[in-house]
């Protein structure tokens, strides 16, 4: 019997890892759970989804009355509420200030998990950095926001960097923001979120 019972914990040791690894998602397995996610806001939210050459013919606008979100190249979804500025030149700069009240809601667990707009006091702000290669957002840590306070990162999502080169200070947009271009919770999770940016204001 004492030969038998290290055979038999060998064996449950064994079966327990084999149970582990069943129940374990593949990156594919999360991505395709990513994407029905994904289907289903755009569905139970009766959104109409364009072409970014639809987009582009269109003057660049996301007609509010039909729900129209354009899919950009990233993977963000982005509908555009209001432009901002009347002047066309009040656009983005490299090494700009921008300050945005914003909620996000998260499409699994559909519910609102980080919000400003409630909060007079609080904005979140981020600087806008450009280079040959790449762009970034830096959140402000002197005056804390409630993206770096909730996450504890400095690094702005993509998606919110992505709506940028489309419109004018004091925008107001809404975006799907798949994983790959969200913040370092959603890249490590593969969570999708959805975003509403309000009275998005660059300082030069």
């Amino acid at each position: 019997m004492k030969k038998i019972l290290p055979f038999i914990f060998a064996l449950m040791a064994v079966s327990a890892i084999f149970c582990a690894c069943d129940e374990t998602k593949t990156y594919a397995e999360k991505m395709e759970e990513e994407d029905n996610a994904i289907e289903a806001f755009i569905r139970d939210s009766s959104i109409t989804v364009i072409s970014q050459s639809e987009f582009y013919a269109n003057d660049s606008v996301t007609d509010v009355s039909k729900n129209e979100y354009v899919q950009l190249a990233s993977g963000v979804y982005m509908q555009i509420v209001d432009n901002g500025s009347e002047n066309l030149a009040d656009t983005i700069r490299p090494n700009e200030v921008v300050l945005v009240r914003f909620s996000e809601y998260s499409l699994y667990d559909k519910m609102v998990t980080v919000s400003n707009l409630e909060t007079p006091y609080m904005v979140d702000e981020f600087r806008y950095t450009v280079t040959s290669s790449s762009i970034a957002g830096i959140f402000s840590t002197a005056t804390v926001g409630a993206m770096y306070y909730y996450y504890g990162s400095t690094t702005v999502p993509a998606g919110w960097l992505a709506a940028l080169a489309y419109i004018r200070d004091g925008a107001h947009v809404k975006l799907i923001v798949p994983h790959k271009m969200g913040h370092d919770r959603a890249l490590s999770n593969v969570y999708p979120y959805f975003y509403d940016l309000r009275k998005i204001q660059f300082w030069r």
